[in-house]
């Protein structure tokens, strides 16, 4: 009896601890030079100091979290970032833009009536008003001071994996490493100088709505120019493959080893 009561204790206890607070990511907005509207979330540094230096990690969501609650960006990932020993570890400012609803991070065009979708890509002209933003965004951020330049990374998952690609494409120069979660790119256009970007590709093999041949295909290509990629695929996983990616140890490690 008195076990049952040990454990009927811990388990309250465990349940009743306090949730990761995603609050601590601050709401802001940003108005690109095209007039788009970006709302964003942030998250400092533990003990932030703005006379420091910080590495940012731009992580672009997914389609799901499209729209104007940018609290629903979080769901994925938002909780890596939060966690005490990450934050101590590997101390970032960390930046959530929001995608408007019926919008594309990357130049796409999708056809979901067929499984897994269609995709298009089109990097030809100017990037998508979404991602156009988060770039400007991100060099005003690098304004501001606290931002280490030679250490920018980014990541994303699905839509936000095929914007992942693109902004490395638009600005290989501007970032230190990115880490694509089951998206896709235009291999076709990428050269040399996007090829200078370290890649860290993941995707499951059972994905039903992002065609894993899309990363693999990526992956080819980035080898072909003799870039410095890895790529993790995971057998019997569906398109949630995020899930495995965030959780691998040393995601956020591999970041930081990085720089330009």
């Amino acid at each position: 009896m008195r076990f049952l009561l040990f454990f009927i204790a811990l388990h309250f206890f465990v349940t009743s601890l306090p949730a990761q607070d995603l609050s601590l990511y601050e709401k802001k907005t940003f108005i690109s030079s095209r007039g788009d509207t970006l709302p964003y979330r942030i998250l400092y540094p533990l003990n932030y100091d703005a006379g420091k230096k910080y590495p940012l990690i731009l992580v672009l969501h997914g389609a799901g979290e499209r729209g104007n609650n940018n609290e629903s960006q979080l769901t994925h990932g938002g909780k890596l970032f939060l966690a005490d020993s990450n934050r101590t570890k590997f101390p970032a400012i960390v930046v959530f833009p929001q995608c408007p609803q019926n919008s594309y991070w990357a130049k796409a065009n999708v056809n979901r009536n067929v499984t897994p979708y269609e995709i298009k890509f089109d990097y030809s002209g100017v990037a998508s008003g979404p991602l156009n933003a988060a770039l400007e965004l991100t060099h005003q951020l690098l304004e501001g001071g606290s931002v280490n330049k030679k250490r920018i990374y980014i990541t994303g998952l699905s839509m936000g994996g095929m914007g992942t690609f693109e902004a490395v494409f638009r600005e290989p120069k501007l970032f230190a490493a990115a880490a694509p979660i089951c998206g896709g790119g235009n291999p076709a256009m990428y050269s040399k100088q996007t090829a200078k970007v370290p890649f860290r590709i993941f995707h499951g093999a059972a994905d039903a709505v992002v065609n894993v041949q899309l990363s693999r295909d990526m992956v080819t290509r980035l080898k072909e120019l003799k870039a410095a990629v890895l790529y993790q695929e995971y057998p019997g996983v569906n398109h949630n493959s995020w899930d495995n990616s965030f959780a691998e140890p040393d995601f956020l490690g591999w970041f930081f080893s990085k720089k330009k």
